[in-house]
């Protein structure tokens, strides 16, 4: 943890920045390991802090043993400015893509004298250490993507015509919640039928009928980090323009994932996905970016989109999953999870997707 506060101290040199109130939950816990739900970190060049109130102060102690602890007696604007005053920190930063403009103006109120700090808005600090995954952070992801694979392969053989959207996620998520998932990532996605044209259509209480595609978005967690799959099945029989646009999608995904190396910007995995659906007359039905950078929460950066040109690292973990909507008819999203390693990527999903599964 110490290193990775050593990190951030350097990168706030180079800003000129002398402090940094992080309150972000997933930057929080990256650089103190603090799990509980209230409080902040002051990370400085000299010594670095954790701010939280009675009920987490043995947690503190326990969890950020490299953080001094610092406990709230009044709230915590105040223990931040009165902490940041007895340091002399000329220039304080802070999470301006996070913390609401009420906190903000609630600092900047209590600064407002003469002589006083000054606030700057620093964002993406935390979270570009965060993308590059450490061995033990990569061992709790491998954790939670393997619990993707065991439970596709059981929901398969628990859907049946009749079965509601709803029943399907929930004996999915019980499945892996008792295998040792903490919790989910995001309300699980099971689109049936017409309504699996919605790119997010979370579970609904429709009934699955024969005949019908279905997409199973899922994802969970296990040590604080995040995991996400993506499977299309057909509940029997599908039609032929499900299989069509589904052998696309196929073709767009085995490119995306081709393309992903060390040392290629994040929008040439996009493009690589892209051009295979364009090309066969579905570029208007594909509205969204390729994937996304997956570790602490489940969408961080960087985004395998056009307009991100990120250079991709070996460590980085991202998904890649391009899809085909069809209003009202239905839609295909095939979604891998992988470790981008210096001349490809790792699979860290591996449930079948060569053909399109009739259950």
């Amino acid at each position: 943890m110490q290193t990775r506060v050593n990190k951030v101290v350097a990168a706030l040199r180079d800003k000129a920045v002398d402090g940094l109130i992080v309150v972000q939950p997933e930057n929080r816990f990256y650089l103190s390991g603090f799990t509980g739900d209230a409080g902040a970190l002051l990370i400085t060049s000299g010594q670095s802090f954790i701010i939280t109130d009675f009920r987490f102060i043995e947690q503190a102690r326990e969890q950020s043993p490299h953080l001094e602890i610092v406990k709230i007696e009044t709230t915590l604007a105040d223990a931040l400015v009165d902490l940041a005053g007895r340091l002399k920190l000329p220039v304080l930063g802070f999470e301006g893509d996070y913390i609401t403009y009420q906190f903000y103006a609630t600092l900047q109120n209590k600064l407002d004298k003469p002589g006083a700090m000054s606030l700057r808005s620093v964002e993406g600090v935390v979270e570009l250490f965060r993308r590059v995954k450490e061995p033990d952070e990569l061992a709790a992801i491998q954790k939670a993507m393997s619990l993707l694979d065991e439970g596709f392969q059981h929901i398969c053989g628990y859907i049946k015509p009749g079965v509601s959207e709803r029943a399907v996620a929930l004996e999915l998520e019980t499945f892996m919640r008792l295998r040792g998932a903490e919790k989910t990532a995001f309300p699980f996605i099971v689109a049936s039928g017409y309504r699996a044209a919605l790119p997010h259509g979370e579970a609904s209480a429709k009934s699955i009928s024969p005949g019908e595609v279905i997409t199973l978005d899922f994802g969970v967690m296990v040590e604080h980090y995040n995991s996400d799959m993506t499977r299309t099945v057909s509940l029997g029989v599908p039609t032929v323009q499900m299989r069509e646009i589904y052998s696309i999608v196929l073709e767009a995904q085995l490119a995306g994932l081709a393309a992903v190396r060390a040392g290629v910007p994040a929008s040439a995995v996009d493009k690589a996905a892209r051009e295979i659906i364009t090309a066969h007359g579905y570029g208007e039905y594909f509205g969204h970016g390729t994937g996304h950078g997956v570790g602490l929460a489940v969408h961080e950066g960087p985004s395998l989109s056009a307009r991100d040109d990120t250079v991709l690292q070996a460590g980085m973990v991202v998904t890649v999953e391009p899809g085909i909507y069809l209003p009202g008819r239905g839609g295909v999203r095939i979604e891998d999870s992988v470790l981008v390693e210096q001349n490809g990527c790792r699979l860290l999903t591996g449930s079948p997707k060569d053909r399109l599964i009739e259950l």
